[in-house]
């Protein structure tokens, strides 16, 4: 079975009724934004014998989320057709990732930030190897955990912290010199619990 028929089935068969899904990071007494705007994601697969997922770490001169780990991603401009086209787009701005070189799978669970985002996750698996060239003004480098790894839940550590008066819940990851947490990291743990990786 090829990689892109195991992340299909995976996530095909993933919708169990039982399933604990992370739906924002939680602001305990904090009220929920009703109209948050449409962002989407890419979690880019590579094609190799043990898969990565591609993640990138944004600049420190950026305004919003400084020096954080992400997906490639952002809002959904009225030009996208949806949420598929609006995540190859801003890949291929960001690191240079051909939109012909990404097979989709399909669309994971849609997370919501306290920042007023409703991302939606789309999975795509891509060639090995590929020559990736991030965006100066946005991108610091990109990177690939395995994939085993980062959806092993013995990884996800949670965590807690007080932001703007209210408790703040989250998890993180850590993979080498990287630290992995808040939305990135749960959308990785939605991931993991959808997919059932290796179980």
């Amino acid at each position: 079975m090829t990689l892109a028929e195991r992340l299909s089935r995976a996530l095909e068969s993933g919708h169990a009724q039982d399933m604990a899904l992370l739906t924002g990071d939680h602001r305990d007494g904090a009220p929920d934004i009703a109209t948050p705007t449409q962002a989407a994601v890419l979690i880019a697969v590579t094609e190799r014998a043990a898969p990565g997922v591609l993640l990138t770490r944004r600049t420190d001169t950026l305004s919003n989320h400084p020096g954080q780990v992400a997906f490639p991603g952002g809002r959904i401009d009225a030009g996208d057709s949806g949420p598929v086209a609006a995540a190859l787009r801003e890949a291929e701005e960001e690191i240079a990732l051909p939109a012909a070189s990404v097979q989709i799978i399909g669309i994971a669970d849609r997370y919501r930030t306290i920042t007023g985002f409703e991302v939606t996750p789309v999975i795509g698996v891509v060639p090995p190897d590929l020559v990736l060239t991030p965006s100066e003004a946005e991108v610091a480098e990109v990177f690939e955990v395995p994939l085993d790894f980062i959806l092993d839940s013995a990884n996800h550590l949670e965590a807690a912290v007080e932001w703007q008066g209210h408790n703040r819940h989250y998890y993180e990851i850590f993979w080498n010199d990287q630290r992995i947490w808040g939305a990135t990291a749960a959308m990785i743990v939605n991931l993991s619990r959808r997919l059932r990786w290796g179980s």
